[in-house]
């Protein structure tokens, strides 16, 4: 009997996602599972097929093998008559045999004792702290060798044994003609030693859950995005295998005042009304103390002052950046009488020299004025 295709069966695209193909799996397990069709040999067979299209495709190596030998890629009795025996795929027998040629095999002595899984921390610093770098203590969850059984997996007081099915290689060879294929052992499943006693604390695994404090050196200029890696630090690998690595990732939390911008700070300086007008001087705050930033009369609103190596040196290295002061003219607020009348003779006051005093004013309201004019047929 001809098997149907499998993206076929499933109603996708062959080039769906996982997603998409769980997503159609779900639909379909739904619609034809026993439990909700009694009886019905038709459904049941349609549930059945739509599984088995699922655990194909759901398994890269497998569907890659479909996706180029089609269902003789996959079925295990395809490789029956040729010698390949023990149930292997397509898929297996190619990966391991590419494995084996360029060194990306799964088996192996120990070959299942893969290095420990890398983990991530977010780290949050102050801006003060991420440009003048710091030391933090950081908690993390990770696996650790196990202590009772030091690593081994095995019961204390025992050892893992080698395993008889494939003599402590991790590896079952089979040989048909003049090929030789090799795949992962299926009784110790690559690791070449079997526990038979498993340590109680650890379940044979070698690893347990702990926390572990670390300090990490944070250096001067990080910024959000950087992330500094502690090597080893990860989770430990099973059964004495090398540890992973712990990437510390950088998130600078908003400043009060600064704002960031590569080497470069920013910030805005209100300034009143009289300063903008006559100049003066104030003090502005800088990641190392106040300096002092001279105001020249006249000076507008939106004005930007530059205050060279005021800024951040990266954690790259490179120059010192620069602090650029945007002031911003602040309109008094809760005025007495007094103050008003003031207000009001000054302006009147400016008022009698025509427009010189405002030339933007000026400006404006004759541009206004033309286009009005313009808009007249």
């Amino acid at each position: 009997m001809t098997k149907r295709d499998y993206y076929e069966i499933l109603g996708v695209a062959r080039n769906a996602s996982e997603d998409e193909l769980k997503k159609s799996y779900r639909r379909l397990a739904m619609k034809y599972h026993p439990d909700r069709n009694p009886g019905d040999a038709e459904a049941e067979a349609n549930f059945k097929e739509a599984k088995e299209a699922y655990e194909i495709l759901s398994d890269a190596r497998k569907r890659a093998a479909y996706d180029q030998f089609g269902h003789a890629g996959v079925d295990p009795s395809a490789g029956a008559g040729a010698g390949f025996g023990s149930g292997a795929s397509f898929s297996d027998i190619f990966g391991d045999v590419f494995g084996d040629i360029f060194g990306v095999g799964r088996g192996g002595p120990g070959g299942r004792n893969v290095r420990g899984a890398d983990l991530r921390y977010n780290l949050e610093l102050s801006l003060e702290e991420a440009v003048h770098g710091t030391t933090v203590k950081i908690r993390v969850p990770t696996m650790v060798p196990c202590a009772e059984c030091e690593g081994s997996g095995a019961k204390k007081g025992t050892s893992p044994t080698t395993c008889t099915t494939c003599g402590g290689s991790g590896q079952v060879r089979m040989q048909q003609g003049f090929f030789s294929l090799q795949q992962t052992c299926p009784r110790c499943r690559g690791m070449g030693k079997i526990i038979s006693n498993p340590c109680t604390s650890c379940s044979g695994q070698g690893r347990v859950q702990e926390y572990k404090t670390l300090s990490v050196k944070i250096p001067p200029g990080v910024d959000s995005g950087d992330r500094i890696r502690l090597s080893g630090e990860g989770e430990a690998g099973e059964h004495g295998a090398p540890a992973g690595d712990l990437y510390v990732h950088v998130k600078v939390r908003p400043h009060a005042i600064f704002t960031r911008e590569d080497n470069n700070l920013f910030c805005e300086v209100p300034i009143s009304f009289s300063t903008a007008a006559l100049g003066g001087e104030l003090d502005v705050p800088t990641l190392d103390g106040r300096v002092k930033l001279k105001i020249p009369p006249e000076t507008q609103t939106g004005r930007m002052f530059r205050m060279r190596g005021k800024g951040v040196r990266s954690v790259h290295g490179g120059e010192m950046g620069d602090l650029l002061c945007r002031v911003s003219i602040e309109t008094p607020v809760n005025l007495n009488k007094k103050q008003k009348e003031l207000f009001a003779q000054l302006e009147e006051s400016m008022q009698e020299g025509g427009n010189k005093h405002s030339p933007r004013t000026s400006g404006w309201f004759d541009g206004v004025k033309k286009f009005f004019e313009d808009m007249k047929f």
